[in-house]
Parts: C-alpha cells; sequence; structure tokens
C-alpha cells in the first residue's frame, strides 16, 4: 500500500504511538542519568542539548517564524514539557521508583484530554470519558496499590509535573493541526533554552559528577528523544487524529516505563501487570473508537 493511501487517522495513530513508545523509555533513562548526574543537571543539560539539535533544524530547513496569534501557546509548551515536566520528574525520581512515578502518566491522558476539550472546543462523547477515566482509574490504583497508598513530596513533584506537561501537550497538540510538529516542539524548546542554560551553568558547579556509560546513554536519550525527536512525532500524530484521542494511546505508558524497568534497570515485576495491561488495552479501545465532535 502507497503512503498516499493511508489515511490521516491511520498515520496518526501511528505517529502518536511512536510518541507514547519513546517517551515510556524516559523515566528509566533518567533514572540511568541520575547515576552519574544530580537532578538539577540532568533537567538543565537536558533543555540546552536539545535546544541545540532544534537550532539546526530550525535553520536547516529555512522556515518563517511562527505567527503571533502562536506565541502564548509555544510558551506553555516551553514551560510544560521544557522546564516543568523534565525538572519535576527528575526531581521526583531521586527518591521514588521509576514504577511508582510511571503514576504520573496514568493521570496525564485524562488531564490532557480536558485541557484540549477546552482549548480546542472538542467535545468528546460519554463513552470516551468513560472510557478516560476507567483507564486512568485502573492505572492509578495499580501504581497506589503497589506504592501502598503512600503520598511522599515525590508524588507532589509528580502531581505537578503531571498539570504542567498536560497544558503543555494539549497546546502543542492544538498547534499541531496548523504548524509542522516538529516546529512546534523545536520553538518550545528554544524558548526555553535560557532558564535551562542557566540551570545547568550553575548546577555543573555546585552538583557532583560521575560519568559512566549509564549515565551518558541515559542523559543522550532525554536530551535527543524524550526532549525532541519523541514530540516531533507525538504533535504531529495529536494534529492528525485530535488531542483527546492522541492522548488516550498514553495509557499503555505506565505499563511500558514497567517493563523497561524491569529489563533496564531490574526493578522487580509486580504479578499484576499482564492483567492490568489487558484492562488498560481495552480502555485504549474504547476510546479509540469513541466519537469526538
Amino acid at each position: 500500500m502507497s503512503t498516499g493511501s493511508v489515511s490521516p487517522v491511520a498515520s496518526g495513530t501511528v505517529l502518536a504511538a511512536l510518541g507514547v513508545l519513546s517517551f515510556s523509555f524516559s523515566f528509566p533513562a533518567t533514572a540511568w542519568a541520575l547515576q552519574g548526574f544530580g537532578p538539577w543537571t540532568v533537567a538543565g543539560l537536558r533543555g540546552a542539548l536539545a535546544a541545540v539539535l532544534a537550532a539546526v533544524a530550525l535553520l536547516a530547513s529555512r522556515g518563517a517564524f511562527p505567527a503571533r496569534d502562536d506565541w502564548p501557546g509555544l510558551i506553555v509548551v516551553a514551560v510544560g514539557c521544557a522546564v516543568g515536566f523534565p525538572l519535576l520528574t527528575t526531581l521526583a525520581l531521586q527518591t521514588s521508583s521509576t514504577a511508582h512515578s510511571a503514576v504520573v502518566i496514568g493521570v496525564l491522558p485524562v488531564a490532557t484530554a480536558t485541557i484540549g476539550a477546552l482549548r480546542t472546543g472538542r467535545r468528546p462523547s460519554s463513552t470516551f470519558w468513560a472510557g478516560a477515566i476507567a483507564g486512568a482509574i485502573i492505572v492509578i490504583g495499580f501504581t497506589l496499590v503497589q506504592s501502598r497508598g503512600a503520598i511522599t513530596l515525590a508524588d507532589g513533584y509528580l502531581f505537578a509535573a503531571l498539570v504542567v506537561c498536560a497544558a503543555g501537550y494539549a497546546e502543542g497538540g492544538r498547534l499541531s493541526a496548523h504548524l509542522p510538529g516538529w516546529r512546534v516542539i523545536a520553538w518550545g524548546v528554544l524558548l526555553a533554552a535560557p532558564i535551562n542554560l542557566v540551570v545547568a551553568a550553575v548546577a555543573l558547579v555546585e552538583e557532583p559528577m560521575r560519568l559512566g556509560a549509564h549515565a551518558l546513554v541515559g542523559l543522550g536519550y532525554v536530551a535527543a528523544i524524550s526532549q525532541f525527536g519523541g514530540f516531533v512525532v507525538w504533535y504531529r500524530g495529536m494534529g492528525l487524529i485530535g488531542v483527546s484521542r492522541a492522548s488516550q494511546l498514553q495509557l499503555a505508558q505506565p505499563l511500558l516505563t514497567l517493563v523497561w524497568a524491569v529489563l533496564l534497570l531490574g526493578e522487580q515485576f509486580p504479578a499484576v501487570v499482564p492483567l492490568t495491561a489487558v484492562a488498560v488495552l481495552a480502555c485504549i479501545v474504547v476510546t479509540q473508537r469513541a466519537r469526538v465532535d
């Protein structure tokens, strides 16, 4: 089948799913980076290195500057996805396991869909909301049971990260309906570059470093993929199928992250994972088939 015969919905779903797969490695990669760098160093260098990639891509394309009306949304992308979420989740992963931190991803789809519906005027059906909320409850319940319901400082970081990232996802998805998705994240990363450069400069002096293969690979991944490359396909997918529908594909992300945590970090694999995976995937099917006006 030729590329031209693929429907926008099908290609958008594939692209959004690739974004979810890319992001599912972010927490394990951050945990690797923290083996050699301090949390502020990881967050600052992650954004600074991604800004270099974004600048090269924008210069190579010689594209026009975004329209004036697009800048407020790009600022939200910068604050939410290029500063707030990376820093807050990195701080959380200092004391929280990768599996527990996945709770933020479990709630993110519903939060993104809610903000996206408010910003774009789209009206998901009651079936959509039922599937989205059920999926979030399943994932949240699963992760809270695994952590025995304890509320920690890391949970506070994760909740704050959830809010700012949902806003950044929703705005990025809205902008990607008329701007190339890679330009959306490229400009967002560049807008955040001054903050991340200052954070990196101060942190490199204040925080110790223990360079190793895991630390360098982890930092490289969160900079090149989690902060830039993953967003290119994610925002493109959201632009094609809508914020609400794309966001629900993220219900699978916590479970993927748990698998990588076992394989890459040696964390214990919960026996309930397969049952949770089936339940969450069922919720994804419901949301993907539900009507969105």
